[in-house]
């Protein structure tokens, strides 16, 4: 399996979908604020699964008509004569009336082709212009410039949100917190966007400004926040020795990069002398399917780590062969903001027995997405399967439950400078226990 070309995200920057582009007039609804307290807000992720193959597919559209609009389709399909009429017809009417600036004949296609995939009514299947896709492409290397968050799609409201920031980053350093809702981007409405599109607009030149407009639970009104875009180098796993020989893993994202990353924090804690272990992928978007599978087979036991169905039945399995099952007593952190391969890897460690899940329900994306590239550098991501964890639970819509509720006392982490973190002081609590 080449893990560059199949992988469960989100983005780093992502949840229902994934990252970046389009424009939007900026509406006049400021003054329908949404109340400042919005709770119990279901997460996202960038996205549970998206299985990506470079799949070359042959004659996509072109073929289907030529320059008279004689089609040459299959039986039935939706792109008929009468269709390619009706497109031509728009584009006299855009030539003709529309005031509002030039659009170019690359604009009014890419609107076409995300039109088409807008229309199956599934937020994570989606179309992709070349420079869209290898943007997307970039985020599973782990280096980009933007402000080092990472942004899922709330489901309550529609709109993209902050679910975790990267230490030391530009959104960490202008106190950007996770569940921020995101309502503008440079004045730029961000209702109705995909997270491709809002993640495109965030992005950009290193030293270069963007202002944010964010919904914050608990403030009256929208606080703008500029933050200056950066490099950013994510370094997905972090880890140390806390008291009691108890270490700390911090998965924030599933890179090809956190693969190493996560092996090194294991020998380093190993020989560090770890008696028990506390997992944190809370706020984890997910990312690659290869990344989860190699870090899973690091410390599941023998077996099924997850598997996939598509509509005709057919599954694909992804199993451990137990050589390196973890062998000390394992805590999981999770929250609303874990999803796609957090979840993948929270469900194995559920299933096999292994660790205590302590939080708060997961985000719950258990559909897998499949992305397939075209000839001219564009693709199209598009909901192709289930996934299922080892005893056959798909999660979609439902989360992982934790076996330790916990939910999170942001008044306190944020009121303090010592930024007390209650769920964490839980884990330690659950874990002793399981050490003695």
């Amino acid at each position: 399996m080449d893990g560059k070309r199949e992988y469960f995200n989100n983005i780093s920057g992502g949840m229902p979908q994934e990252p970046e582009n389009l424009r939007h007039e900026k509406g006049s609804g400021k003054g329908l604020f949404l109340g400042g307290v919005i709770t119990g807000l279901a997460c996202a992720l960038f996205v549970v699964a998206i299985v990506y193959i470079s799949l070359y597919v042959q004659g996509a559209v072109d073929s289907r008509a030529d320059a008279f609009g004689n089609i040459s389709g299959k039986e039935g399909s939706a792109i008929s004569a009468d269709v390619v009429k009706k497109l031509q017809s728009l584009e006299d009417v855009i030539d003709q009336y529309y005031y509002l600036g030039e659009v170019t004949n690359a604009e009014l296609q890419n609107g076409v082709y995300k039109g088409m995939l807008q229309a199956l009514g599934d937020p994570y299947s989606e179309y992709y212009s070349a420079e869209e896709l290898e943007v997307l492409l970039q985020q599973t290397e782990g280096i980009y410039f933007g402000i080092g968050a990472y942004i899922s799609l709330d489901s309550a409201t529609g709109l993209p949100k902050i679910s975790g920031t990267i230490d030391g980053a530009p959104a960490e350093k202008v106190d950007l917190r996770a569940n921020d809702l995101i309502y503008e981007v440079d004045g730029v409405s961000a209702n109705g966007m995909s997270l491709t599109e809002v993640v495109s607009l965030i992005k950009g030149p290193e030293n270069t400004d963007v202002v944010l407009t964010i919904i914050r639970e608990g403030e009256t009104d929208y606080l703008e926040v500029a933050v200056t875009r950066g490099r950013v180098e994510a370094r997905t796993v972090e880890y140390e020795m806390l008291e009691d020989n108890m270490a700390y893993i911090q998965v924030t994202e599933f890179d090809e990069v956190s693969i190493d990353q996560f092996d090194e924090a294991l020998k380093a804690m190993k020989a560090a002398g770890m008696k028990g272990m506390i997992l944190d992928l809370r706020a984890n978007p997910g990312g690659s399917v290869n990344a989860v599978v190699e870090m899973c087979r690091m410390i599941l036991p023998k077996g099924m780590i997850v598997y996939t169905e598509d509509k005709n039945g057919k599954k694909q399995e992804y199993t451990c062969n137990g050589t390196r099952k973890l062998d000390v007593p394992l805590v999981v952190l999770v929250d609303m903001n874990s999803a796609s391969a957090a979840e993948i890897m929270a469900g194995a460690i559920k299933d096999h027995g292994i660790g205590t899940l302590v939080g708060t329900t997961t985000f719950g994306k258990g559909i897998v997405q499949q992305i397939i590239s075209f000839r001219d550098g564009s693709a199209v991501k598009v909901t192709i399967s289930a996934y299922y964890t080892p005893n056959g639970n798909n999660i979609h819509k439902i989360g992982i439950e934790p076996d330790v509720v916990c939910p999170f006392d942001g008044e306190a982490y944020y009121g303090s400078e010592d930024h007390p973190d209650n769920q964490l002081e839980k884990a330690k609590e659950v874990l002793r226990k399981k050490m003695k």
